[in-house]
C-alpha cells in the first residue's frame, strides 16, 4: 500500500509534463485526457468522455455512412493474447523518448518498470521468484496509460494500406469500405494483416488469427461477396455475427442478434428474481432490476438509434416485465401506470435520451473528437436569435440511400426539435433532467 501510494503522488506530479491530465477516482486506472495529443485519438480506453459505446457508435456510424453510399464494407476485429502482460519495457521507454520524454521523468518511468519479479504460488508451494522485463501492471495507475502509449504506432501500419480502425485498450477493431464489384479486396487485406502481424511480432504481442473475425457488410441486401484471406496457416473466413466489445454485430447492422441476446439473459435473470420476489421488498426489488435488467437495456442502446419499432420490442416486453416483477403484478397487468410510478422512460425514449445526451456533450465539447466531426453545429448567415439555441445542421440525403439509422442523419432533427431550453442547459445534469420530463410527457402519455 506505501509503495502504491508514492506511485500515485509521482504520477500526479510527472503526468503534467507529458501533457496528461490524469483521473484517478476509478479503481480500475485513470481516466486520461491528453492535452498535446501524444496518445492515438483513436484510442478510447481508459480516456474521459470516452467509452465502449462512443467507440463501438464512431465504427458503426462509418459502416452505415458507407453503406448508404452503396459501398459494401468490412470489418476486422483482432484479437491479442496476453497483451498488457507482452510489453517490451525498452521498446516502451524507446517509445516514450520518441514522444519528447527525456530527462528525469523519463529516469522515473524506468525506475517505475524495472526491478518487477514474479513467483508462482501453488499447493503451499512457491517457485523462485523470476525477473520480469515486459508488461505492464494490470490494474495499476499507469499500466493502462503506457499499453496506450507503447499501442500509439500500429496506426500508421494499418493506415498505410487504407484502413480506418479504432482501439478500445487492446480491442482493435479495423474496416475499409469498397465498390461492390472491386476485385482487390482479399488481396489488400491479406497485404495489413500480415504487416500488422510483423508489427506485432517486433513488439512482442502475439496477434492471435484463429481468433481474428472479419465480417463482411454488403451494400445491399442483394450484395454477397465471397471473401478468404489466408495468412500463413491461417484462414480468415467471414462471420455472419461477431461481439465486438459485449456487443453483437451482424452483417446488415440491425442488432437483431444483440437484441435476442439481450433478452435472453434478462429474461433468465427476470425468472430468478421472481423466485426470491416472496422475500423482497418492493424497494430491493427495484434496486436489484435496475441493476442487472435495465443495466444491460440501456448497454449501448445508442447503436439502436432509428431501428424499426419491431426491432427494438423484445426489449419493452423485457421492461415491462421487469416493472411487473417490481409491483408483483401478473403478467397481463397494464404497464403504462407501472412505468410512470417508476419514472422509467420506455425503450424508444431510452435509445433516444443516450443519443440526445451525447449531441449535448458534442455540442458542449465533451464528446471525444470522432464524435463532433460528426455533426455541424448550425451558424446562420446573418445574426439571429437562433444563433444561440445550439441547433445542429440536418444532413442532405441528396444522392444517398435513407441515413435515418444513423447517429448524424437521426440526432440532428431529434436535437432540433427540443425545446430551446433544454438544449441550451448549462449543465449535464440540467439537460438530462430536462430532456427525460420532455420525453416522458411524450412518450408515457400514449404508450400502448
Amino acid at each position: 500500500m506505501y509503495h502504491s501510494q508514492i506511485w500515485h503522488t509521482l504520477a500526479l506530479f510527472y503526468l503534467p509534463f507529458l501533457g496528461i491530465d490524469a483521473d484517478f477516482k476509478t479503481r480500475t486506472g485513470p481516466k486520461v485526457t491528453d492535452k498535446n495529443n501524444l496518445l492515438d485519438s483513436n484510442q478510447s480506453g481508459f480516456k474521459s468522455g470516452h467509452s465502449t459505446e462512443t467507440a463501438l457508435l464512431s465504427v458503426i456510424e462509418a459502416l452505415r455512412l458507407e453503406r448508404a453510399s452503396s459501398n459494401s464494407s468490412v470489418l476486422i476485429l483482432l484479437d491479442l493474447s496476453a497483451a498488457f502482460d507482452t510489453v517490451n519495457h525498452h521498446i516502451l521507454l524507446s517509445t516514450l523518448k520518441a514522444m519528447g520524454v527525456s530527462g528525469m521523468v523519463l529516469q522515473w518511468f524506468r525506475s517505475y518498470l524495472s526491478g518487477r519479479s514474479f513467483r508462482v504460488s501453488w499447493r503451499g508451494e512457491v517457485s523462485e521468484s523470476h525477473h520480469l522485463d515486459t508488461g505492464v501492471p494490470q490494474g495499476s495507475v499507469l499500466g493502462p496509460l503506457l499499453f496506450s502509449v507503447y499501442m500509439t504506432s500500429l496506426g500508421s501500419v494499418i493506415r498505410k494500406h487504407g484502413f480506418s480502425y479504432h482501439c478500445y485498450a487492446d480491442d482493435t477493431q479495423l474496416y475499409m469500405s469498397f465498390r461492390p464489384d472491386d476485385p482487390t479486396v482479399s488481396a489488400r487485406i491479406s497485404a495489413c494483416l500480415a504487416d500488422i502481424s510483423l508489427w506485432m511480432n517486433a513488439h512482442h504481442l502475439q496477434l492471435n488469427l484463429p481468433k481474428t473475425e472479419l465480417l463482411v457488410i454488403p451494400a445491399d441486401t442483394k450484395t454477397h461477396h465471397n471473401l478468404s484471406i489466408q495468412l500463413g496457416s491461417s484462414t480468415i473466413t467471414p462471420s455472419r455475427k461477431a461481439r465486438n466489445l459485449g456487443v453483437v454485430i451482424d452483417d446488415q447492422l440491425n442488432f437483431t442478434d444483440q437484441v435476442a441476446n439481450t433478452a435472453r439473459s434478462c429474461r433468465f435473470i427476470l425468472y430468478n428474481i421472481r423466485k426470491i420476489r416472496p422475500f423482497l421488498s418492493e424497494h430491493a426489488t427495484q434496486i436489484l432490476v435496475q441493476a442487472l435488467v435495465l443495466a444491460r437495456l440501456d448497454y449501448c442502446n445508442a447503436l439502436l438509434g432509428g431501428l424499426p419499432a419491431c426491432t427494438t420490442k423484445p426489449l419493452q416486453m423485457i421492461q415491462n416485465a421487469a416493472a411487473r416483477v417490481i409491483f408483483n403484478e401478473p403478467k397481463r397487468a397494464h404497464v403504462t401506470p407501472l412505468l410512470i410510478k417508476l419514472h422509467w422512460l420506455p425503450v424508444v425514449a431510452r435509445i433516444k435520451f443516450k443519443t440526445l445526451l451525447l449531441a449535448y456533450k458534442t455540442t458542449t465539447g465533451s464528446a471525444p473528437p470522432y464524435l463532433k466531426s460528426l455533426m455541424q453545429t448550425y451558424v446562420p448567415t446573418r445574426s439571429l436569435r437562433s444563433a444561440n439555441e445550439r441547433r445542429l445542421v440536418v444532413p442532405s440525403h441528396k444522392g444517398k440511400k435513407s441515413l435515418s439509422r444513423t447517429f448524424s442523419g437521426s440526432v440532428p432533427p431529434m436535437w432540433n426539435d427540443l425545446p430551446a431550453a433544454t438544449r441550451s442547459a448549462d449543465s449535464v445534469a440540467i439537460f438530462k433532467k430536462r430532456l427525460k420530463t420532455h420525453l416522458f410527457r411524450q412518450h408515457l402519455t400514449d404508450l400502448f
